[in-house]
């Protein structure tokens, strides 16, 4: 691994006081919000003579300089704190903080034992300073101090403790955490327990010499992986508006970024109905192949297959996550199962869980918060699994396909956003098709790196094959 030299910080700023000192929260950015106190906290500092906040060791990473010798693994993970616009619904663009140019910033997935070494670069044209404060780590929180534009700072930690972890902008001298992380700033790391996973005992019925008897089945830990981040979005003219978030006044709930953009699009239409404008559903907001990486894409498993989500709540409001006609075979949270053959589960703000399940027939199945304002305002994921809609014949006879396959991914494919590295009990997806709240230059990085297909190349396929 290359040696990284630890950075030392010396920030002549209020940073955090400034918000507790003059009623506000700020940043040196464009991005403006509700402003709160009668002074502006840059003015009020200047009036003052200026107030200085001088941790001249607060912010010396943990040393990176000895881990070739560990015999550990080592994670290098580089992120890129930066702001850019992004869309969403109606057409309308917001100002995003992120990391990489996606929401959420790219999953880091390590075994447990594994050393993460992280390092955040924060470009010099960017307007303001980022952090990242990783929530894997056990290490003291002066590490996760902010990087001012220009500057790259890293530390290094081991990953003790299996489960999801977040990872997001962090609040060390850092004014405005909340600012950076309802406009993007947040992902996940994965850390896998040292062992694996382990199975996945079902419970079932059986009628055996005429007595009804438990039936208990055994599925192998190997699962097709998903993962779900939640959050909200509190807006005002395409920037964050702090008096929204304190008034619990979002504008969407977004999941990986995006509201109600795990719902059919014109492709699932003409397979269905015929017709690319005939909608399958009501709501059916990134509906066209041109939005490109924003059109709405399914979630496909098979049907009795082992399914493995990673779920983090990333924001404030409660998540009672619930899949319409399943139930959670399973949910683990840290390194602990907390419950199995339950219906809704909550996660409180930066709180996550690990949800195996089988679906037991062929079908679409929804993944809700089961806040109704959550579901109405995007928090609605489509699941469907085998062949429900009996396209397979259509498929065939149109030569889409050669046989019947168990299930729509081998066409039309999964959304790389959904989709976590994988792991050591990872089944691979069929195939892959390019979603994400992405930037343009980001999205055709990840076609590189995942092999994707467009929903346009989708469309062409199934209109070509149908003779539309």
């Amino acid at each position: 691994m290359n040696k990284r030299t630890s950075m030392v910080f010396t920030i002549a700023a209020v940073a955090a006081m400034g918000a507790t000192l003059f009623g506000g929260t700020f940043t040196q950015t464009a991005i403006s919000g509700t402003a709160y106190g009668a002074k502006d906290p840059i003015e009020a500092i200047h009036q003052m003579g200026g107030l200085e906040l001088v941790m001249p060791s607060a912010f010396a990473a943990t040393h990176c300089e000895n881990l070739d010798t560990t015999g550990r693994n080592v994670a290098d993970v580089d992120l890129v704190g930066v702001t850019v616009e992004l869309p969403h619904m109606n057409g309308e663009m917001f100002t995003a903080m992120t990391f990489n140019e996606q929401i959420p910033g790219p999953t880091v997935r390590v075994t447990q034992g594994d050393v993460i070494a992280l390092s955040l670069t924060v470009p010099d044209y960017e307007l303001t300073a980022h952090g990242n404060d990783m929530h894997a780590s056990q290490i003291s929180g002066e590490n996760f101090g902010a990087v001012m534009p220009g500057e790259t700072a890293s530390y290094c930690f081991i990953a003790e403790v299996p489960g999801v972890f977040k990872y997001h902008c962090s609040g060390i001298n850092l004014a405005a955490m909340d600012q950076h992380v309802f406009s993007g700033m947040y992902g996940i790391a994965i850390v896998d327990p040292l062992d694996g996973y382990k199975p996945l005992m079902t419970e079932k019925t059986m009628v055996e010499n005429g007595q009804i008897k438990i039936d208990r089945q055994f599925v192998s830990p190997d699962a097709l992986e998903f993962q779900l981040q939640y959050n909200e979005l509190y807006l005002t003219d395409g920037a964050y508006d702090m008096g929204k978030m304190f008034d619990h006044d979002l504008k969407e709930t977004v999941v990986n970024g995006l509201a109600f953009s795990y719902l059919p699009n014109e492709i699932h239409n003409t397979l269905i109905n015929g017709d690319a404008r005939k909608d399958v559903t009501i709501a059916q907001v990134w509906n066209s192949s041109d939005l490109n990486q924003y059109q709405a894409q399914i979630l496909f498993v098979e049907e009795d297959q082992h399914v493995r989500f990673f779920i983090q709540n990333q924001g404030r409001e409660p998540v009672f996550w619930h899949i319409v006609g399943e139930i959670l075979d399973r949910v683990t949270q840290g390194n602990r199962v907390q419950a199995q053959g339950t219906e809704t589960w909550l996660l409180g703000g930066s709180q996550n869980m690990i949800v195996d399940v089988v679906f037991d027939e062929p079908g679409h199945y929804i993944a809700v918060n089961h806040d109704y304002a959550a579901i109405y305002t995007g928090a609605a994921t489509l699941i469907v699994a085998g062949d429900p809609f009996g396209l397979n014949p259509t498929l065939v006879d149109a030569g889409v396909i050669s046989s019947p396959v168990p299930s729509y991914a081998h066409v039309m494919g999964n959304p790389t956003d959904a989709i976590p590295p994988m792991g050591a009990n990872s089944i691979a997806h069929p195939a892959q098709i390019l979603h994400g709240q992405y930037t343009d230059e980001r999205a055709a990085e990840i076609l590189s790196e995942t092999g994707a297909v467009t929903g346009s190349q989708v469309l062409q396929i199934v209109n070509d094959a149908l003779g539309i």
